[in-house]
């Protein structure tokens, strides 16, 4: 799978987004070192705590089904209807991320048109694991 193909993945995913109080859908397309494909969207709540990121989604979903070992994820978002040039994962996600993925996992971040890549230690360095308990 292209780098462009998560990006799209993560795009498409964006349209099962329940966004009605922000009005801002991510969707996250998460690629697996086995090669499947786990997509995930936002899922608010009226009380706020209770909401779900796209990211978080996409990597319970492959964790609850025996995947682990992750190669890269692209994440899509910006207010419906609209694409933001660049939607970085909030700070539970990426210390998600950390709790399954190396320091030099990728993830991709834009819109099928235009994105960049980062690793996991560029957006979260010094992050806490398994190694700090």
């Amino acid at each position: 799978m292209t780098d462009l193909d998560l990006m799209q993945a993560a795009q498409d995913a964006r349209k099962f987004s329940y966004s009605p109080y922000s009005n801002f859908c991510v969707g996250a397309a998460l690629l697996t070192k086995s090669g499947k494909l786990y997509t995930g969207c936002n899922i608010e709540n009226a009380g706020y705590s209770a909401t779900n990121c796209a990211e978080r989604t996409a990597v319970f979903k492959a964790v609850s089904e025996g995947e682990t070992a992750f190669e890269a994820i692209a994440i899509v978002g910006g207010r419906a209807g609209e694409t933001a040039p660049f939607c970085a994962p909030c700070g539970v996600c990426r210390q998600v991320l950390a709790e399954f993925c190396p320091k030099t996992f990728r993830i991709l971040l834009g819109s099928p048109k235009s994105f960049r890549a980062y690793t996991l230690e560029e957006l979260l360095p010094f992050a806490f694991s398994s190694e700090d308990l």
